[in-house]
């Protein structure tokens, strides 16, 4: 079972829930775990009657919420003495807390989701104002016009920070044809790629090759066709 962090204050819930997509699609058993202080999921993935704590199954994949820690997913699936009985974890964290309940340094891949806001910049720095040791993180930036100022402004608030970031970057655009289609599918209970822009959907494709390293760039892009034919 591998684990999969997605650390940030920018909003990653619709991302994962995207990207968790393809790889179930791509015959992986995906639990994504909503460890954020709002638990987003909570109001847009369905789910009728929900408890303090609950895991629910959307679109073939699971989504846990209100959880404080592996151990307590283990006593609620009834399983404490083995593994969870999924591929992949992905975890949406956005504490510096929840980093070290599920023990993320040990995580395969890390990624640090981030817009440029002045918010999400400073408060994603917070969350890793406390690392104790370096940690790996591949920056997935949000913008509407990727700048260089940008990417610089980034390095210089994390400059004090234990932070190796990857050479690697992933880019998604902040442009209104994604974020309608994104609301769109919220009130449907539906992820769909039809609508989605050739960039966001680039992004998707590289994450999804960041995480499945095993994977050929056209086996994934035949089942991003595939979801986006409604296949």
């Amino acid at each position: 079972m591998e684990t999969i962090g997605f650390i940030g204050a920018y909003d990653k819930t619709d991302l994962i829930l995207n990207l968790a997509k393809i790889l179930t699609c791509m015959g992986k058993r995906i639990l994504i775990i909503d460890s954020t202080i709002n638990q987003k999921a909570k109001y847009i993935v369905p789910f009728i009657n929900p408890t303090t704590t609950y895991i629910t199954n959307f679109e073939d994949m699971d989504i846990a919420v209100g959880f404080e820690n592996l151990e307590q997913i283990k006593d609620y699936l009834g399983n404490s003495e083995s593994e969870l009985p999924y591929d992949i974890l992905l975890i949406d964290i956005d504490t510096n807390e929840k980093m070290n309940i599920f023990n993320i340094q040990k995580a395969q891949k890390n990624f640090f989701v981030t817009a440029f806001d002045l918010y999400s910049l400073k408060k994603g720095m917070e969350i890793l104002s406390n690392l104790e040791e370096p940690l790996s993180l591949t920056k997935v930036l949000f913008s509407k016009d990727m700048l260089k100022e940008d990417d610089d402004y980034l390095n210089f608030l994390s400059m004090e920070y234990k932070v190796i970031w990857s050479e690697y970057k992933i880019f998604f655009p902040l442009e209104n044809g994604d974020l309608s289609v994104i609301m769109d599918n919220q009130r449907a209970a539906k992820i769909k790629f039809k609508r989605l822009s050739t960039q966001y959907k680039e992004g998707l494709l590289m994450m999804t090759q960041e995480i499945l390293k095993d994977a050929s760039e056209g086996s994934i892009r035949k089942v991003i066709k595939a979801i986006e034919k409604g296949v």
